[in-house]
């Protein structure tokens, strides 16, 4: 991707890879565990979200669904002026990504435990976030309900997709209308030496959620827009 990195990212990075491999000896955390592959599938997948998304200085950037951090720790990394904050539904993985942020000095970044349908109701994060992003494995119509509600008017979601991309925008068309966004554009990103690709998918905020939206916690994936 023709990185140019400071010193302090590189150091960064590679604590970032030791306590990955470290932690997922003892717990789930990740399928991919070796060096090449987690470089490859997880830090430079990541930053690929920055080609697609260029968040302002000082810009709030919520990342739905973290598990071991991606992307948005190597978003951070990467940027050091936005402020991130992550959440994840599953506490183990918290507890890592607390872990995380200790020994890479991230201080300022926000690790919450909760499920995104009830932090999604909150003032305190409701239409705060200046751009979204998401990895987490849910058909678009379903990670629409999850995210939008978080995207201030005017700011962006960013999802990560498979092959199948293209037909799961066609299926939440109506869903991100009715939640206020918009598909602006997508892009094909090359996981680097694995021959797969991934589909980063920007949605802009064009309108606001409606009040009703997200729906109470496990209805939005049972019960699809």
């Amino acid at each position: 991707m023709g990185l140019n990195l400071k010193d302090t990212q590189v150091r960064c990075f590679e604590t970032y890879l030791s306590l990955l491999l470290e932690w997922n000896q003892k717990m789930n955390l990740t399928a991919i565990d070796t060096p090449q592959e987690v470089i490859a599938e997880h830090f430079l997948d990541s930053i690929s979200v920055l080609k697609v998304c260029t968040p302002k200085k000082g810009a709030q950037v919520l990342d739905v669904g973290s598990g071991a951090g991606f992307p948005g720790i190597p978003m951070r990394i990467m940027r050091p002026d936005i402020h991130l904050t992550m959440v994840d539904a599953v506490l183990k993985k918290t507890l890592f990504l607390a872990e995380a942020r200790k020994q890479l000095g991230l201080d300022e970044c926000r690790i919450l435990h909760a499920r995104a349908e009830d932090l999604g109701k909150t003032r305190l994060h409701r239409e705060k976030y200046d751009v979204v992003v998401s990895r987490a494995v849910a058909p678009m119509r379903v990670l629409a309900e999850y995210c939008l509600p978080f995207v201030r008017v005017g700011g962006c979601f960013v999802a990560h997709k498979g092959p199948a991309a293209p037909e799961e925008i066609r299926s939440a068309e109506q869903a991100i209308k009715i939640l206020g966004g918009q598909v602006k554009k997508t892009e094909k990103t090359e996981i680097v030496g694995s021959g797969r690709t991934h589909i980063l998918v920007v949605i802009g905020k064009t309108a606001k959620t409606p009040s009703k939206y997200p729906r109470s916690a496990g209805k939005p994936k049972k019960s699809p827009l």
